[in-house]
């Protein structure tokens, strides 16, 4: 264990050595590791654990139309740093969705990212998005959704590519929470949680 700290230490210095990145992400090191240990069970869940759970997740029919969103992001320590507000524009041909999301941050910050997931014959979904690094792998069983991608941050001057993994719900026809783990290095280093809402049609 204390190689694999010092190994990751040293991959990080040899990366980003000097910079506000560098010093942030080794000053998380040695909680983040403790957290990391204590939350493996956590680790385990998988998808495929909530077969039979209703109401059934259906990417295609929730994912369709006008929808908002409503979340927070938590840093390492469970802080709540940044709240945010989304306006979703989504839509099918068939097994291919297009997913537009308008994010607007409590510091006035815009951000637009646009999803397109591409469904297979085994029922797994491909993801791709501008700031998404490769393809997003999704899995769906019972009322849930796993995505797991990895995500080019905006940071400083430039990016840091943190891995994210999206663990969706679906509570009721028209409400999805969900909740995502950021990670770099294998370790956490922050939470987003968002409430996702269809907008009935009047």
């Amino acid at each position: 264990m204390v190689e694999a700290v010092n190994y990751r230490k040293t991959l990080m210095n040899n990366t980003w050595k000097g910079t506000k990145a560098m010093k942030r992400l080794l000053s998380i090191v040695p909680i983040a590791l403790i957290a990391t240990i204590f939350f493996t069970g956590c680790a385990s869940v998988k998808v495929i654990d909530y077969v039979g759970f209703t109401p059934a997740m259906v990417p295609e029919t929730f994912f369709d139309g006008q929808l908002t969103a409503h979340g927070i992001v938590k840093n390492w320590a469970g802080k709540v740093t940044r709240y945010f507000n989304v306006d979703i524009n989504a839509f099918w041909k068939g097994s291919i969705g297009t997913i537009e999301e308008d994010f607007i941050f409590d510091d006035g910050e815009k951000q637009r990212r646009v999803w397109t997931l591409t469904r297979h014959g085994d029922g797994s979904y491909i993801g791709t998005a501008g700031d998404v690094v490769g393809d997003a792998k999704g899995k769906v069983a019972g009322n849930s959704m796993f995505l797991k991608y990895v995500l080019a941050v905006p940071y400083g001057d430039g990016t840091i590519n943190l891995v994210i993994d999206d663990r969706m719900y679906l509570v009721n026809p028209n409400t999805l929470i969900n909740e995502s783990e950021m990670r770099k290095f294998g370790l956490s280093v922050g939470q987003i949680i968002l409430v996702i809402s269809k907008q009935q049609i009047r």
